[in-house]
């Protein structure tokens, strides 16, 4: 039983260090995913900007209804 863990073990390791190796290689799909890679990065930087800006649009008109009901009971 053991003899059979330590073997299926040994096999997942050998194969672990196999794919390991296989990824450092360079290929030629390397300069396109870095170059989506890249851009994939800059449109998350960019989204994050686009929700930064919607909620404090949000923010404002909400402040401005707020504000809006707020003199209206007043006066």
């Amino acid at each position: 039983m053991a003899s059979k863990l330590e073997r299926a073990l040994s096999e997942f390791r050998r194969r672990q260090r196999a794919a390991q190796k296989k990824d450092t290689k360079p290929s030629s799909g390397d300069p396109f995913r870095a170059v989506v890679e890249e851009r994939l990065h800059h449109l998350e930087q960019q989204l994050g900007e686009l929700k930064g800006r919607v909620n404090g649009l949000i923010f404002l008109v909400a402040g401005t209804a707020l504000t809006q009901v707020i003199i209206k009971l007043i006066q």
